[in-house]
């Protein structure tokens, strides 16, 4: 059987710079994400399909947002693998935050193998209308004769 895998000298460069395999069990490849500002928030969205609700880990320490979940190895046993694309193991995404985030507002929901994470503007971030105040006394005074 004849395969044809068009990212091969892709991962074979990956593996080369970074000394690892690419794409394996011990590395996953990656957790692709969406990051939009909406109103007062952000929303954040990773795709994190089969991995198990329980391992999914969201903190924030030091102004960094990290996500951590797992996706458990494939137990199947006596079985032919043909092909084995969909990586097991630990996923790792850690995100720097602004002074502009309220991080004791963040909200995390995992729905349909989507983690999604809202992320509050905090109140001394939110713009603002600044009232100009006019000071009469810069009129001209009138001089009567």
């Amino acid at each position: 059987m004849l395969r044809f895998d068009p990212f091969r000298d892709f991962d074979r460069l990956t593996e080369q710079v970074l000394g690892t395999s690419s794409g394996t069990a011990r590395a996953p490849r990656f957790m692709p994400m969406d990051l939009y500002r909406s109103g007062d928030h952000y929303v954040l969205h990773a795709d994190l399909p089969g991995v198990d609700p329980g391992s999914i880990d969201v903190n924030v320490e030091n102004n960094t947002l990290t996500l951590k979940a797992e996706r458990s190895e494939r137990t199947e046993e006596a079985v032919q693998w043909l092909t084995s694309e969909r990586f097991a193991g630990r996923f790792l995404r850690q995100i720097a935050l602004g002074d502009g985030i309220d991080a004791e507002r963040i909200t995390a929901t995992y729905t349909n193998g989507v983690l999604t994470v809202t992320l509050p503007v905090a109140e001394r971030a939110r713009p603002r209308q600044i009232t100009v105040n006019v000071d009469d006394k810069s009129q001209p005074a009138e001089i009567s004769a």
